[in-house]
């Protein structure tokens, strides 16, 4: 408890920064679809900028989300290799992701929700939106959203010509080395960006063997605005994880488990202005392989998911103080697989959203949602939020209602095979996931340096889908388990409340004309409760007291930058071979110095991940890597 009032200390007495990394009252769309300053929104956001990823040390966009306040990263593997994200003590299945409106999370498993097919360099910020959001955005959008959001496909034209293009070369210890690359450009009419993120890395220890990451991410876009109304935007990425995995998934001592995903994403969006109107149509496709081997004598798990998705918003401004959105979502998901089998799902739901401004200082957002999942009842899913804005403060309220449906791993894990003597077992009779949440806050905003924002929250959760360790004769369906083996079965757990405290600072201001200072901090505080006598998954593993912060310090051409967490959770030993242990708590840095030069156009650095060296793992015996060094030189051009 010492080392997290210091770092809250630290963190705050810090806070006399300088940056145009965080947006201390930025535009979003993430809470309405439509767009609006963060302080009329009702809701708790963080907006970071896509150039954070250039300026801080960090490899991965999952490497990112880790140091933005209030967001929970469990990591299996560092660099990209597998991250799960948690918002407000939710699972990794209750996190929505979003890439420019459409959503990533894949119907195989959540544990791909972070393998985001995107090149870094194309980011123009990401909005993550903390709490239910179900009525807008449907299922899984329960602990929060996490929204990418690029710079193509929010590129205003208008008649101008800019270019921009940035680089990174970086090698370190393990084999590492690294290249990361992006251009952008924007003349008259016509945007282009595209971009490289490639990490490879032999030779981190694991146990009884070298692990290995060879990752990366290629995407490319454009957009075309044919007169004052009418645009056109087209993504076309690849996105490859090749990575040693082992214990990934299980504790026993015969995994030297390794995995292979591989992602394409294509999204078409036609846009329509005039008037009070403003309609949206747009369409993506998704398919993911992934490739996962046990050992070196286990047949591989192969399974191809698709998703395919067709989301059509139309807007329309009755007046400055009501706007009202309508729209129509479909999703069609398919997996194939020689473990879980051959399955599919459609979904369809309509929407609607009405932002209303009462008088000069109060808005109103109430929203409705109809799901219709197939072999499922129809589901309304009602959300309400207010907030009053009244010069330096925002006080805020909201509630709703989130619904969660179990996904293809969930139902299926493990059925297709002809014997399984352990492990986590699937239940195609589970039913959907229901919760309540209810949330009250405040946000301070001193001019567009300083913002200090504060959060109470409470999730009711019934029906939770988790899996909980069941002896061989509780399951309900033997057909190819052993009866000495150890299983955990997928359920409706009865319910789970979560309760909490979060709080956000960020400020933005220059000490002097050569120096600058930047600190985004968060704490989160967390207490789960089960009904079931049996301890679940979810309800252990989430942290109870998370803080995480990014630092960054410039003098003259030199430039420090830091980022850390500090995670305290309930200890745990896991059954198994491995004898794994989680740890009560840990706290990790990392730190990156650089030189820049040609008036910042060339920068040389130095880099340590895990400046401590602390041994860790985040969930079940996947060990993080210890103290890993590295450097480089990047480039930024502008024209």
């Amino acid at each position: 408890m010492k080392k997290l009032l210091l770092l809250l200390l630290s963190a705050s007495a810090s806070a006399t920064a300088f940056s145009q990394e965080v947006e201390m009252d930025g535009v979003t769309i993430t809470s309405a679809l439509i767009e609006k300053r963060a302080s009329e929104t009702g809701r708790n956001i963080v907006i970071i900028k896509g150039s954070q990823f250039q300026n801080l040390p960090v490899h991965s966009i999952d490497d990112l989300l880790r140091f933005v306040p209030g967001v929970e990263i469990q990591a299996r593997g560092p660099m990209g290799s597998q991250s799960d994200i948690t918002l407000r003590g939710g699972t990794f299945q209750q996190v929505l992701v979003l890439l420019d409106g459409m959503r990533l999370n894949d119907p195989n498993t959540g544990h791909f929700s972070s393998y985001i097919p995107l090149a870094p360099a194309e980011i123009e910020r990401i909005e993550v939106l903390k709490g239910p959001s179900s009525a807008i955005y449907g299922a899984d959008a329960v602990g929060g959203v996490v929204h990418v959001i690029t710079k193509t496909f929010v590129a205003q034209q208008q008649g101008i010509t800019k270019t921009s293009a940035n680089g990174q070369l970086a090698i370190g210890e393990y084999g590492f080395n690294n290249i990361t690359a992006g251009i952008a450009h924007t003349k008259n009419k016509f945007s282009v960006s595209g971009g490289v993120l490639i990490n490879n890395a032999e030779g981190a220890q694991q146990r009884g063997t070298k692990g290995f990451i060879h990752n990366s991410s290629v995407s490319a876009s454009a957009k075309y605005q044919f007169n004052n109304n009418w645009s056109v935007a087209y993504r076309l990425s690849y996105d490859r994880r090749n990575f040693g995995a082992q214990n990934f998934y299980t504790t026993f001592l015969s995994d030297t488990a390794r995995e292979k995903v591989a992602t394409w994403w294509q999204q078409l969006r036609v846009a329509y202005q005039k008037g009070n109107h403003r309609l949206t149509i747009d369409a993506s496709y998704k398919t993911l392989d992934d490739d996962y081997r046990f050992n070196s004598l286990a047949i591989a798990n192969n399974n191809e998911s698709k998703l395919a998705q067709a989301l059509i918003s139309h807007q329309y401004n009755f007046s400055p103080k009501t706007i009202l959105t309508t729209g129509f979502n479909y999703q069609q998901k398919m997996i194939k697989s020689n473990d879980r089998g051959d399955h599919s799902l459609f979904l369809a739901a309509p929407f609607v959203s009405l932002v209303q401004k009462i008088g000069q200082h109060v808005f109103l957002q109430p929203s409705l949602r109809l799901e219709m999942v197939q072999h499922n009842d129809p589901e309304l899913v009602p959300q309400l939020t207010a907030s009053y804005k009244a010069d330096q403060w925002q006080f805020r309220v909201s509630g709703g209602k989130t619904i969660r449906d179990a996904d293809f791993t969930e139902r299926f894990n493990n059925y297709n095979k002809p014997l399984v003597t352990g492990g986590r077992i699937g239940n195609p009779d589970l039913q959907a996931e229901h919760s309540w949440s209810y949330e009250a806050g405040a946000d301070w905003f001193y001019h567009n340096r300083l913002k200090i924002s504060a959060t109470v929250f409470q999730r009711q959760h019934s029906r939770l889908i988790d899996y909980v360790n069941t002896a061989y004769a509780d399951m309900p369906r033997k057909e190819n388990l052993s009866p000495t083996g150890t299983y955990a079965l997928a359920k409706n757990i009865a319910k789970v409340n979560t309760s909490g405290l979060e709080t956000d600072i960020q400020y933005t201001q220059p000490i002097s004309s050569k120096q600058q200072l930047a600190v985004n901090a968060g704490f989160i505080w967390l207490s789960s409760k089960s009904s079931n006598n049996t301890a679940s998954l979810y309800v252990s593993s989430h942290a109870r007291v998370l803080t995480n912060f990014s630092v960054q310090y410039n003098v003259c051409n030199f430039s420090l930058a830091l980022t850390g967490l500090y995670k305290h959770r309930r200890p745990d030993a896991t059954v198994g071979g491995i004898n794994a242990k989680l740890t009560s708590d840990y706290f990790i840095m990392n730190a990156r110095l650089s030189y820049a030069l040609l008036k910042n156009r060339l920068s040389f650095f130095v880099q340590a991940d895990n400046v401590f060296d602390r041994s860790y793992s985040d969930l079940l015996g996947a060990i993080m890597p210890g103290r890993w060094a590295m450097g480089g030189v990047k480039f930024n051009f502008q024209k």
